[in-house]
């Protein structure tokens, strides 16, 4: 029997998920069938034409009534609507898909993680960029020692989308909504990275120091009538320390001029570096051994990690894949009874280091982890 997923939220992060879960058939057979049932958001007529276009059943004005009829609730939402309906579902034994960061604070992201602690149902934090081929091979290659000790790690989100001081106001502009800024929109995303890609080789992180910086102060609402606070960071810098003393740098922004979606990370070690870009995200530059400079690796091999579900060497894959192979992950975890990472837990670690980081900015001093 089909599992009947529930989607609340309907715009980006829904047709991301909905294209995954429509792709998944075709490449991933042997994912259990799933159900796109109800589609959940306040705006009626939005409603229908997302859902006929998105191909789910039914649609709701209301998670509670909706969670009801669901196996899986995916909680693609604005921040601060995370902690409520995740928390229910799981109490309910729903498993839950929520996106990142977890939560608008570190005490809402302590609260899904703990009903997730509580409940026997399947979670997952939406960090969809572990499964790129080419992060998956970088990781492979930290994990076989092939850098040596690791001493980097650099990481870095860049856009460029709120450069114009007109550009409409949103919810991602208010803490209340939001938490946090670009420290929580893309900071999320590279926190876990270095988390997932270092793991045990450097393990956790240690202390933190960060900034945060807001360039415009007010923006326009969308219909251009009045002006509204800004009240998140638009761009972020930190430095952090794992528990081997390796070092950490972070940073991202959304005022970037020229970069649309660069998350770029680089690591050093002892025997060897690696550095990847997402505008690239095929491609993994490798230095190890006795080489002069880096190796460009296409990760288009079939014995690459998922390549051999899409097409011929060579033939690249996109963006949008990354989120079939976390759904393939997330839904085969949810049919075996298995684990899935990364999960609630996870995602309130990548919390911790984020609330650090707003911690320090507010001291001007290294925050303890």
């Amino acid at each position: 029997m089909a599992l009947k997923a529930g989607f609340l939220g309907h715009r980006f992060m829904g047709r991301a998920h909905a294209n995954a879960l429509a792709r998944l058939p075709m490449f991933f057979p042997e994912a259990p069938p799933v159900d796109r049932h109800v589609l959940i958001g306040r705006d009626e007529a939005a409603l229908e034409e997302n859902a006929d276009q998105l191909g789910f059943t039914t649609t709701s004005t209301d998670w509670r009534d909706a969670i009801d009829d669901i196996d899986v609730l995916y909680n693609l939402g604005p921040n601060y609507l995370h902690v409520e309906p995740s928390v229910a579902a799981l109490e309910a034994g729903i498993h839950v898909m929520c996106e990142k960061p977890l939560a608008a604070t570190l005490e809402g992201a302590q609260s899904m993680a703990a009903a997730a602690e509580s409940s026997d149902a399947v979670t997952a934090t939406a960090f969809n960029y572990r499964f790129v081929p080419a992060i998956r091979y970088a990781k492979r290659l930290v994990d076989d020692g092939e850098l040596g000790e690791i001493h980097h790690f650099r990481g870095r989100y860049m856009q460029d989308w709120l450069v114009d001081p007109d550009a409409p106001w949103s919810w991602r502009n208010d803490e209340e909504l939001a938490g946090s800024g670009a420290l929580g929109d893309l900071g999320a995303h590279t926190v876990d990275l270095a988390r997932f890609l270092l793991g045990d080789r450097a393990g956790g992180f240690e202390r933190i120091n960060g900034q945060l910086q807001t360039f415009v102060d007010e923006r326009p609402t969308p219909d251009g009538d009045e002006r509204r606070p800004v009240t998140v960071d638009d761009a972020y810098t930190a430095q952090g320390e794992f528990e081997n003393g390796a070092l950490a740098t972070f940073e991202g922004s959304r005022f970037a001029t020229g970069h649309k979606n660069d998350h770029s990370i680089t690591i050093h070690g002892s025997d060897g570096s690696l550095r990847f870009s997402l505008e690239r995200l095929n491609e993994l530059e490798v230095l190890t051994g006795d080489s002069r400079g880096y190796e460009t690796v296409m990760v288009t091999d079939p014995d690459d990690p998922y390549i051999e579900r899409w097409w011929p060497p060579g033939h690249v894959v996109g963006w949008e894949h990354t989120f079939i192979h976390e759904n393939f992950e997330f839904l085969t975890a949810i049919d075996e009874g298995s684990s899935y990472a990364p999960d609630f837990a996870d995602g309130l670690a990548v919390q911790h280091v984020l609330d650090g980081i707003d911690t320090s900015d507010a001291r001007g001093e290294w925050v303890d982890l």
